[in-house]
Parts: structure tokens; sequence; C-alpha cells
């Protein structure tokens, strides 16, 4: 990303966080009657952040070099940002200052990542990088995500078969708020990580081929994706009403392990066990396939 684009970022960001709060949100008299801008006017924003209306409005033309912790934690409270916007916010101003690194994106787990994911033989587990590519999953997890992986690009990436593969929208039931989901990931991850050549070419490629993507892009929403209910609505064993668990992995920075469960007895741990019958006749038939010997 460069100066302009990092500039315009940090413009759209905080400019998108101020029309959307009100004057009786931040505590403020609605004065005036006709107000000619949405939400905060700059200087009220700089009057609650307690700095000076110049020095907002510099931050807010998208440079935010040189920004103490102390400053950003003001304009976050008066922006009424939340935990995930906060953590874009700050991001935004690492990546202005000077001798910025990019991180790696992982594209492959360990021997041992992979063996704890074989371990959890009745949930599906799956672990993916910052940009939703799918770097390792164990069985269940690959009978769950056949739609996903159906598209013999890899590695699959999660974002591009919502926005791109028709079927996305049979799969997931609530298919809208998981597009709004991916975008705001997504968004968060460009701030962390701003130089990540391959999320680049994903965002633009999305920007290009979708007219939704485009749409939820510009909307500059950050969010963390760590636990809920995610349904489905699976090929072979029909609607899956799941809870996940999403866990970053401290000794696999910049990885993500996503664990899908239901509640025993339940109409969907039913159908996961069915799955995993599935599964187990699927890897039988690509082995008998392999080897027609085998019996």
């Amino acid at each position: 990303m460069g100066q302009h684009d990092h500039r315009a970022e940090v413009r759209e960001f905080l400019s998108s966080r101020r029309a959307r709060i009100t004057p009786e949100q931040a505590g403020l008299l609605a004065y005036g009657g006709n107000r000619r801008v949405k939400g905060l006017r700059r200087e009220e924003v700089a009057m609650l952040a307690g700095v000076s209306i110049d020095y907002y409005v510099r931050m807010e033309r998208g440079n935010l070099s040189g920004a103490s912790d102390n400053v950003l934690d003001a304009l976050a409270r008066a922006l009424q940002l939340d935990e995930a916007e906060r953590e874009h916010l700050f991001a935004l101003a690492r990546a202005a200052g000077p001798g910025t690194q990019r991180r790696r994106t992982p594209t492959s787990v360990r021997p041992a990542v992979q063996q704890v994911l074989d371990a959890i033989g009745d949930a599906p587990a799956w672990v993916r990088n910052g940009r939703h590519d799918i770097v390792a999953m164990n069985r269940l997890g690959r009978a769950l995500y056949a739609p996903v992986l159906a598209d013999p690009r890899r590695p699959a990436n999660t974002t591009r078969f919502v926005y791109l593969d028709p079927a996305a929208r049979e799969f997931f039931v609530d298919w809208d708020r998981v597009a709004n989901d991916a975008a705001a990931m997504l968004r968060l991850e460009a701030g962390r990580d701003p130089h990540d050549r391959g999320l680049i070419e994903l965002v633009g490629e999305l920007s290009t081929r979708s007219e939704v993507f485009r749409q939820r892009w510009a909307s500059h929403d950050v969010q963390y994706h760590r636990s809920g209910r995610k349904r489905l609505r699976h090929p072979v064993v029909g609607q899956l009403d799941l809870d996940y668990e999403s866990m970053e992995l401290p000794s696999e920075p910049g990885l993500t392990l996503n664990v899908y469960t239901a509640a025993h007895g339940t109409p969907t741990a039913d159908a996961l066990k069915l799955l995993a019958s599935w599964a187990a006749t699927q890897d039988l038939a690509e082995v008998r396939q392999a080897d027609p010997d085998q019996t």
C-alpha cells in the first residue's frame, strides 16, 4: 500500500466513523437545527478528543504519523470505537510510522498442528490465515466445506467463495451476514498488514468481480470473528446449526483455528455423525480409485 492509499484509508475510516455518531449520542446539544454534515462535525470530534481542530483535521486528512497512544485512545473514545475499530485505528497509525515491516502470511502448518486437527475426530476443524486462505483441515472439516473445496484453485479461500461462487448463497443460510463479516474481517487484516501482496490481489479481484463486495468494502467496517452461530445448508446432510469458536494460535502467528460443534442430542449433532460416515466413505472410495487392489 502506497502513502496515498494509506492516507485515503485513514481519511475514509475516520470520516465514516464520525458520520455515524449523532450529537445526542456524543452527549452534545444538537444546535443550529439544520446541520450540513451527517454525524459529528470535525470541531466536535476535536473537542471530545481534547485536541486542536487543526490537529484533528490533519489526522482525518490521513496523517496519523506521530500520534501518541494517548491521542489515539482519546480519539477512539470520541468516535465511540469498539474493540476491533480501536485495533484498526492503532494499526493504521503503526503503518504510518517509519520502518513498518511486512508480516509473513503463513500458507501451511507444522505437522504438529495437523496432528491436533486430526485428533479432533467428531468436530469439523480447520486453520486459516488472515486473508482467509484455508491452510489445513481435518477430515470432517473437509467434508463440511466440500462446496468451498469444489473449486480446484488452491489455497481455497472462503471469502472468494462467499462473493464469487453462486453456490455460497445456498450453502450459507445467512449469506448476507456472512458476506458482511467476511469483508469486515478482511478490512481488519488489511490494517494489520497493508503490504500483504496476496491480500491486495484478493481485494482487487473481489472488487473487480463483485459489486456487493465493493459496497461492503467501501463501508470501512471492521470486526472480530471469535465465536457465534453459523447455519449451513450442506448438500449431503441438510441444514446444520453449528456453534463455532475461532482461536488464534500463539505458536503460529497469523493463523486461526476454527472448530464447529453442536450440542449433544440435537439434530445437528446427528447430522455431523452422518457427515463423518459420509466422509469416511469418500476417503475409502478415493483410496480404492488410487489403488484398485485395495479391499
